[in-house]
């Protein structure tokens, strides 16, 4: 693993106290990370530029080639999406592009599942990322979340449940084996049951079960956007065996993906040499993170390269003294005590974010400043 890069140093920003209105409480906040103009609308005194630091999202933006613009002039072409499908297969590790299916963020195509896979249950291994549940309950299917992963190996015992992992899992991080979700892929299998693995972050780590498809219980989602700092093309798959892919292609319907999602994907998917240096930053800046964070006696879990989860339980006070510095970071209404940072995308918000976590340690509530070190 690289060093951490030095930390650059500017003139901090003043520290500000925001409206009591902006108590975490009073906020709306958004369901997921981003709708940074929102939040920092509410703290209106922060230094600008605010940072978002709340998504997850790689701040190593992909040098996407643009298109030409004649080509929105017109529907996209069957061998551009089969050419997308064939990028995919090679980026995943699947033997054929028969089991991709490409959709508009891994987000729409979780919304679909419900309508793919039928079930009496679904058991999530949590806490986890929101959208899971949402999209099965909007269906009528009732949702348990488990904490303990054995419990998650019993419930792909029962006939009719369908199973989901995120991995890595979000917000946490904590990463599980491909070889233990192998074997729960096969227990599914013996048992009639579907597992569902959400990789979104998986691209920067080394525990992708994608490779194993086809098989008969598995479904493996993948995000384009996180990894390629290309939240905005709005790119997504689902990968599956022949036949689920099939229907899900034919749920979708026709062009599921616009021009600029098909140029990004099949440009970026097979830039390996990107990819490998995409990933030695990221795990390089997670080391600079949480080397900050424990200056700042601040807790902290998780593996996954692109965000790490804070424990602390005045969270919510963490939060606005980020939002105070102009960081938007990501809080959580069903889970007190959690808050979670993603990367710093330049030197400026990393001096922001040392300047912010310095000022915290220093404060009254730290247990830094009250052991005096």
């Amino acid at each position: 693993m690289r060093a951490a890069s030095p930390t650059v140093r500017t003139a901090p920003p003043v520290p500000v106290s925001a409206p009591a209105s902006a108590s975490p409480e009073a906020l709306p906040f958004p369901t997921h990370g981003g709708q940074v103009r929102a939040v920092i609308a509410h703290f209106p005194e922060a230094p600008r530029p605010y940072y978002d630091l709340s998504t997850g999202i790689s701040p190593y933006a992909y040098p996407l080639r643009m298109p030409d613009p004649t080509v929105l002039a017109r529907l996209p072409e069957e061998d551009e999406e089969a050419d997308l499908q064939a990028a995919a297969a090679f980026a995943y590790g699947l033997s054929s592009p028969d089991m991709v299916v490409a959709g508009a963020g891994s987000q729409s195509l979780i919304a679909l599942l419900p309508r793919l896979l039928p079930a009496q249950r679904v058991c999530l291994l949590g806490p986890t990322y929101s959208g899971h549940a949402q999209a099965w309950r909007l269906q009528g299917v009732p949702v348990q979340q488990v904490t303990d992963p054995a419990a998650l190996e019993q419930a792909a015992t029962q006939p009719g449940t369908v199973c989901v992992v995120c991995n890595p899992n979000n917000p946490d991080g904590r990463l599980l084996s491909a070889a233990w979700l192998h074997t729960l892929a096969n227990t599914c299998a013996a048992h009639g049951t579907v597992l569902i693995v959400d990789e979104a972050f998986a691209d920067f780590e080394q525990e992708s079960i994608a490779p194993l498809l086809p098989h008969p219980a598995l479904v493996v989602l993948r995000s384009f956007g996180k990894t390629y700092g290309l939240p905005g093309v709005r790119l997504g798959f689902l990968l599956a065996s022949p036949e689920v892919a099939a229907q899900a292609r034919a749920v979708l319907g026709s062009w599921p993906v616009g021009s600029l999602g098909l140029a990004a994907g099949r440009q970026a998917l097979r830039d390996t040499g990107w990819l490998r240096t995409a990933k030695t930053q990221a795990r390089a800046a997670h080391t600079r993170l949480t080397t900050l964070l424990d200056a700042a006696a601040l807790r902290h879990t998780g593996q996954a390269s692109l965000f790490t989860l804070v424990l602390h339980p005045d969270a919510a006070s963490l939060w606005r003294h980020f939002c105070t510095y102009g960081l938007v970071t990501r809080i959580f209404a069903d889970q007190p005590g959690r808050l979670r940072l993603g990367l710093p995308a330049t030197d400026a918000a990393w001096s922001r974010l040392e300047t912010a976590l310095q000022a915290w340690a220093a404060s009254p509530k730290s247990p830094v400043s009250r052991s005096g070190s």
